[in-house]
């Protein structure tokens, strides 16, 4: 039966703002606790007990409100590699050695931002070497920016409980 207790549970702040993905023992501790309540459960799916079958979660929320810090995604290769969803931002290849380019090389004054940094492959970025994409004529297929926190849940988690999405904006 443990094997189903590491099911991926959506835990949600008291105002219902998606917080992040626990196991299934976790939320359930947390709702006998009396610390979190069920929201979603999966319809056929209990946990059993000797005596009793209590409800699956499937997304539990936290009866008292948790201050958290403001939230940001960590600027870094795999981040920006998992943004652009490991294709080249040139070709839009996804078969080749990618590496991460400065959209304005740094030599130009190009900074290590969300905003300046694509995943590009190996042949691209040689290609397009201390040039800007306009100078190299290689367009960008998609305009780089700093991706919210809730996408990287939904890009770190695999797959999405259908039941979720409306709590990940995603419906």
């Amino acid at each position: 039966m443990s094997y189903s207790l590491n099911r991926k549970v959506l835990i949600l702040n008291q105002n219902y703002e998606p917080i992040g993905v626990v196991n299934a023992r976790k939320a359930i501790i947390l709702m006998y606790l009396g610390k979190a309540e069920l929201i979603e459960r999966h319809p056929h799916l209990s946990v059993r007990t000797i005596s009793r079958a209590y409800p699956y979660p499937s997304i539990v929320r936290l009866i008292a409100f948790v201050r958290l810090p403001r939230r940001g995604v960590i600027l870094s290769r795999k981040n920006i590699l998992k943004r652009d969803g490991f294709r080249c931002q040139y070709c839009g290849q996804r078969n080749r050695p990618l590496t991460v380019d400065h959209v304005i090389p740094k030599m130009r004054g190009g900074v290590d931002s969300w905003e300046n940094l694509v995943c590009a492959c190996v042949v691209c970025n040689n290609k397009k070497g201390n040039r800007t994409p306009e100078e190299a004529k290689m367009p960008l297929l998609r305009t780089p920016k700093k991706p919210s926190y809730l996408f990287f849940i939904y890009h770190t988690i695999g797959t999405i409980d259908d039941r979720w999405k409306p709590y990940l904006f995603l419906s």
